[in-house]
């Protein structure tokens, strides 16, 4: 018997390789790991996806599409959060995801998940589907226990990317929810992300790749590599503040671009990328920076670098630690001499950077989307539908 695995990502989010958000990718690399192979007969993936949404479309899921509404208002959110705290619904939060519940509905009992969509399980907390809320990052920060309680008693599971992003959830769920909490890292795939022969000329490049606002550090790692001594260092900085490349600058955008002046090395911008340049880019890179002040969850770009036989500089932040095991170097991002101190080093060691460039790939190897896959079913396989 098969059963379908409903995905319920973010009405108006995009299920295709034109976008840069990481929730479609980790939905897609497990879909994939599941029918690829040797498959997995026991379950069947479908995507609920907003009907407007970006075209093409990955296909390595079923679609139920559906028609969306508005997204929730600052002030929307806002009231949600108040009502919940004195024990009211999120009547924005509900309105916004009804809609794919409601197509949700009208499909074979299943199992869902919810992916950051706390207000999923209680939507079907009626209904004849399993809900699992999946959280990618600290989605409950602003829910009290009770609340929680009431929202999510109908979860059969809540799965976190780490063991740092569980312990987050727990503070705010109630004692009974605690054994609910699973932890399915994020994978790679190791087919896509694939080491580069090593280049022979050309300047040392240090690479980051993210969107380009305070919380991912870009300010760091220009503020540390103008501290380095070398003016042979391209530093490469792949991002916008959004997911639209011909945006213009923010303020953000700007003061980095003021901070590249006091770099010895050169300093080159790229906007926002979509996914399938990124292979290409990596595999160009010497060493792949990773300055992010916020407690990352589980960044795909740390596994997709450690497959390409990238060295990772990271910050000792959320669940990077644990994505990057010791395949990598970790620095404080309060202290930007740690940051340049590293880039210094590997930058005058080309044994220590192909060293652990072998150590990342070998550690992607075993973290693959079959690997997440297989935690994830094993999971899946004690829920009764």
């Amino acid at each position: 018997m098969t059963t379908p695995v409903y995905h319920v990502i973010t009405p108006g989010d995009h299920y295709s390789p034109r976008t840069g958000s990481a929730v479609p990718t980790v939905v897609h690399g497990l879909a994939t790991a599941a029918r690829d192979g040797d498959g997995d007969p026991r379950y069947r993936h479908a995507v609920v996806l907003q009907a407007d949404t970006y075209r093409p479309r990955y296909d390595s899921a079923d679609l139920v599409e559906f028609d969306g509404v508005p997204a929730p208002s600052a002030r929307e959110r806002y009231l949600d959060a108040a009502l919940g705290r004195v024990g009211g619904p999120r009547r924005n939060a509900a309105r916004y995801f009804q809609p794919a519940v409601s197509s949700l509905l009208r499909q074979p009992a299943g199992i869902v998940l919810a992916h950051n969509a706390t207000v999923v399980p209680w939507l079907l907390r009626d209904s004849d589907h399993v809900p699992v809320l999946y959280a990618h990052n600290d989605i409950l920060r602003t829910y009290t226990r009770r609340e929680s309680a009431r929202s999510l008693s109908s979860a059969a599971l809540i799965v976190a990317v780490s063991e740092s992003l569980a312990a987050q959830l727990k503070e705010h769920l109630p004692t009974s929810l605690h054994d609910r909490v699973r932890i399915v890292g994020n994978g790679v795939d190791t087919a896509a992300f694939t080491p580069a022969p090593p280049r022979q000329d050309g300047p040392l490049r240090v690479m980051f790749f993210g969107r380009a606002i305070p919380e991912k550090g870009a300010d760091i790692l220009l503020t540390a590599a103008a501290g380095v001594e070398r003016s042979d260092v391209e530093y490469v900085i792949i991002g916008s503040h959004g997911f639209d490349p011909k945006a213009p600058l923010s303020p953000f955008e700007t003061r980095l671009r003021e901070l590249a002046s006091s770099v010895r090395g050169t300093v080159r911008f790229e906007a926002f990328v979509e996914r399938p340049a990124l292979p290409g880019l990596l595999r160009s890179a010497d060493m792949l920076v990773l300055p992010s002040r916020w407690p990352d969850p589980c960044p795909l770009t740390v596994g997709e670098a450690l497959a390409s036989g990238v060295p990772v500089i990271a910050s000792r932040r959320g669940g990077i630690p644990e994505a990057l095991g010791d395949a990598g170097i970790l620095f404080d991002p309060d202290r930007p001499e740690e940051l340049t101190a590293a880039i210094s080093s590997l930058a005058g060691d080309p044994v220590r950077r192909r060293e652990l460039g072998a150590a990342g790939r070998a550690r992607a190897e075993d973290h693959d989307w079959a690997w997440a896959w297989g935690l994830l079913a094993k999971e899946l396989d004690g829920l009764a539908v």
